[in-house]
């Protein structure tokens, strides 16, 4: 596992689960509050609304006081946040940060977000999260609006310095490095627990938690739980789960019923059906978005983070997980998702007249909380959420037509119509690239020009520091 993550096994750690905004923020609020020398605060998003103006006062006010605060959030993650809401950071001595905004020379750099979500303080309190900071995942009571389903996890312990050397490595990526007095060492904090943890710093090509992730469906024994927001799992994953389903392991995975990104939700249901045919269950959790992105196997194994099961958060952005080896925090693990069960339908295949369709129906432990998280999600669906989801049904749609293109024969009579369908939108997109050919060139033609330039620039300036060296290690026997 230390190989297949790049991350050794830090003993002698305190780590807790935090359910929600609601248990989270509260804590991390606490933990600020009690700073003495630096905080270091990354997210890839933070909301210029209620919760977010509460979490930059709280920041600027420390700062006033003399501890040192640094804040890096992501450019493209904070698209909305308009820039007057940096303002008062930089006026109170916070040093705030974007990751890779736009440049002339790197068009591509979009692509490669960081996606971390990590507070440390003193060097003494860490936690990771699934959580942004937003009003989406505080809720509110008053309104009657339900905070977001997230995870995060705190810890005291020799991980803090691994979760504080994360948060250096992105710091210095976009801008001047840590000063040495906010760096540590794992040995440099006092134990302060039995609990074992791995701090996984994901990096664009790195594949850490992808291939963990496939190391610990091969060998689960018993049972592998999975919650995931944005669950696109490459090829690879999702024979690996349907292997571990066909040899008898209990392998289930939570999704929205209603994703935020209406196109990643549909693009998920294109998925299900080798998942479920090969006996993994699949739950869509109905009321609001589930964004936690949480894993645990045979009650021992745990992760918690930032990271989704698809090609994007596994092989192009920073992210950061935490993984937990104990049975008390993997019995916390567990009892959380069942709790979430609750709330959830399960999608289960039926045959009808020789083809298969996808059925949901209620699980058998639902109950009065459960039926209302689904009446609220209900209630509040509107205009844009029927528009998201026909996005969505298309997304699957375009799936489909590349499995057929590819030569695959699991398609049914249903996705023929869906086949049909974006053929006939392929072909119209086609006359009218003939019929007027500018609507197709000139943006390919804008495209070729910005990255023409942008090698130009490349091969005229080079990059603005030198490549770190290389370390050369020796043959083992």
């Amino acid at each position: 596992m230390t190989r297949a993550s790049d991350a050794p096994l830090l003993r002698g750690n305190q780590a807790e689960l935090l359910v929600d905004g609601t248990q989270a923020f509260p804590r991390w609020i606490g933990e600020i509050e009690n700073a003495e020398r630096w905080i270091h605060l990354e997210n890839y998003i933070l909301r210029d609304d209620r919760t977010g103006r509460m979490f930059r006062t709280l920041l600027c006010d420390k700062a006033r006081e003399g501890v040192r605060v640094r804040v890096l959030y992501d450019w493209l993650g904070c698209w909305a946040t308009p820039p007057s809401f940096w303002k008062p950071f930089r006026a109170a001595g916070v040093e705030v940060r974007a990751f890779a905004p736009p440049r002339l020379r790197t068009p591509l750099a979009v692509l490669r977000r960081d996606h971390r979500k990590a507070l440390i303080v003193d060097g003494r309190y860490g936690s990771v999260a699934g959580l942004c900071i937003g009003d989406e995942w505080a809720g509110d009571p008053l309104r009657g609006q339900l905070p977001w389903r997230d995870t995060a996890v705190e810890f005291r312990g020799p991980a803090v310095a691994a979760v504080n050397e994360a948060f250096a490595q992105t710091w210095a990526l976009a801008g001047p490095p840590l000063p040495p007095e906010e760096r540590l060492r794992p040995e440099d904090v006092p134990v302060a627990g039995p609990v074992g943890v791995r701090v996984i710093a994901g990096e664009p090509g790195r594949s850490r938690v992808y291939r963990l992730t496939q190391l610990v469906t091969v060998g689960v024994a018993r049972r592998l739980w999975i919650t995931d927001p944005y669950f696109v799992a490459p090829p690879a994953m999702v024979e690996a789960l349907a292997a571990a389903a066909r040899d008898g392991v209990d392998v289930r995975i939570i999704v929205p019923a209603f994703n935020n990104w209406p196109i990643v939700g549909g693009m998920s249901r294109a998925g299900y059906r080798p998942l479920l045919e090969a006996g993994v269950r699949l739950f869509e959790w109905e009321g609001p978005m589930i964004h936690a992105k949480t894993a645990v196997a045979d009650g021992l194994w745990s992760r918690v983070g930032s990271s989704n099961l698809n090609l994007a958060s596994l092989l192009a952005n920073w992210e950061l997980d935490v993984v937990i080896v104990d049975p008390d925090f993997g019995a916390a693990m567990e009892a959380l998702f069942v709790e979430d069960l609750r709330s959830c339908v399960e999608v289960t295949l039926r045959r009808q007249a020789g083809s298969q369709r996808f059925v949901e129906r209620l699980p058998v432990a639902a109950d009065a909380p459960a039926l209302e998280r689904a009446r609220w999600r209900r209630r509040h669906s509107s205009r844009g959420s029927r528009l998201g989801r026909a996005v969505g049904r298309l997304s699957r749609a375009g799936s489909v037509l590349l499995r057929a293109l590819l030569g695959h024969r699991d398609i049914t009579a249903e996705d023929r119509g869906w086949i049909a369908a974006l053929g006939g939108l392929l072909m119209l997109a086609g006359a009218v690239g003939a019929l007027v050919p500018g609507l197709l060139a000139y943006p390919l033609a804008f495209l070729l020009f910005w990255f023409g330039v942008a090698s130009l620039v490349w091969a005229w300036r080079g990059p603005r520091e030198p490549a770190s060296p290389v370390t050369q290690c020796s043959d083992r026997t």
